[in-house]
């Protein structure tokens, strides 16, 4: 299989990055990683929001966002986001939306894990196929990306914006904008083959596995 082209490593690591994000608080050394990035200012959206990210993580520390992500994203009953497909596609969890994703990942190859409470149409969990799928260099990507995340997830991103706490509301934003680039950049892929997945794989404490072929 050839090389993942720059720009597609560097879309994986984002997914990958998100979905450890949504999952949990970062750690003191993903936390110190993202406070000494060096952001080329380049006048774009994206690039103002990964800098406002970097700069949050420098000015927060680790239990302070360990309280913050439970009150932003997870709450005793839930949180301020309610990060699921069929909460914002359906309003209320665990309907159509889920259903259809299940059915696609099925269809895809992957299924749920036997580690995670969370149903698969968490947004971490989407995050993290859109990064094996891009690490497959499969064309579904686009699809999926189309069918499963583009009708949803801006808003999602856009909510987690609003929050009380400067380093989810960053986070909130640069989701929203890297969303927003996806958009146009799959959008412009009109012309791809599909390519079936082979290679076992996993998520790293996602909502879902790869199946055996």
């Amino acid at each position: 299989m050839p090389q993942l082209s720059e720009t597609d490593a560097l879309r994986m690591d984002i997914y990958q990055l998100f979905a450890s994000l949504l999952r949990q608080a970062p750690d003191s050394e993903l936390l110190a990683w993202l406070a000494s990035l060096d952001i080329e200012q380049d006048g774009s959206r994206i690039a103002e929001c990964w800098g406002a990210l970097s700069q949050a993580a420098s000015q927060s520390d680790v239990d302070s966002l360990k309280r913050a992500h439970f009150r932003h994203l997870v709450g005793v009953i839930q949180g301020d986001v309610v990060p699921y497909a069929s909460w914002y596609r359906n309003g209320e969890l665990m309907e159509a939306a889920l259903v259809a994703l299940r059915q696609d990942l099925r269809a895809l190859g992957f299924e749920r894990s036997e580690h995670t409470r969370d149903p698969e149409d968490h947004l971490a969990a989407m995050c993290e196929v859109m990064a094996m799928l891009i690490a497959a260099q499969n064309g579904e990507q686009f699809t999926f990306f189309q069918q499963h995340i583009a009708p949803w997830a801006r808003r999602c991103w856009d909510d987690l914006a609003k929050v009380d706490t400067a380093f989810y509301s960053a986070l909130g934003q640069l989701g929203g904008a890297f969303i927003e680039s996806e958009q146009a950049r799959l959008s412009d892929q009109a012309a791809y083959q599909p390519v079936r997945i082979v290679e076992p794989a996993s998520y790293n404490a996602g909502a879902a596995r790869k199946a055996t072929p």
